[in-house]
């Protein structure tokens, strides 16, 4: 074999334990204040070279931007959103993710920060989402981001679904069962809430 024919890092996968979180926390304006020891480890970034970077620093290029405009409105509304992001680590490396956002206010009632956790997504359904972003990132290049959103907006009301219940659906499970999923069980809070229905939404996304 030639080093022709090994795989370039953008074509090398960082497999995450689905048992641990990833967890940042930015600014209204998404500029990175904190970044927990995983989220680190899997980018391979230091703190010193996160902090105050904006946080599409790990943005992938395969990843459409109507994805990240549909996430920051919603976040900027203070809604959660459940969003499979692909990720770019600092070697050229990717990771895939599912999501889950709290946001913080002051006491005026303005958004002050928003904490991001971050989880493994199972692989069956990233070969599915990965079909629809391949298309959606051919029309951002060939047409414009604007049509690629009136595209997405098209799919989502043929379905009649908005894009958190596609993504639910691709899981094959509910709202209340995904946020569990992201309970770091490293901490007594998540010691505590750790079920026999956490550990069987595990078995049907991983298996």
């Amino acid at each position: 074999m030639n080093e022709l024919d090994y795989p370039t890092p953008l074509d090398r996968e960082i497999k995450l334990d689905p048992s641990r979180v990833i967890m940042s926390k930015t600014d209204s304006r998404g500029i990175i204040e904190y970044a927990n020891d995983y989220f680190m480890e899997i980018s391979g970034y230091e703190e010193y070279e996160l902090m105050g970077q904006p946080h599409n620093i790990i943005r992938h290029p395969d990843m459409p931007k109507v994805i990240f405009k549909v996430l920051w409105e919603r976040i900027n509304k203070g809604e959660n959103i459940h969003a499979l992001v692909k990720n770019l680590a600092k070697d050229g490396r990717f990771y895939w993710v599912l999501t889950n956002f709290e946001t913080k206010y002051d006491t005026d009632g303005n958004i002050v920060s928003h904490y991001a956790r971050r989880k493994a997504a199972p692989s069956n359904v990233i070969y599915q989402i990965e079909k629809l972003y391949k298309t959606l990132r051919a029309i951002e290049e060939r047409q414009s981001p604007e049509t690629a959103e009136r595209y997405f907006e098209g799919l989502l009301e043929e379905k009649g679904i908005t894009y958190d219940e596609f993504i639910l659906n691709l899981l094959g499970v509910n709202e209340n069962s995904l946020i569990s999923y992201f309970v770091d069980s490293s901490t007594e809070m998540g010691k505590n809430t750790i079920t026999a229905k956490k550990k069987g939404l595990l078995k049907r996304m991983f298996t």
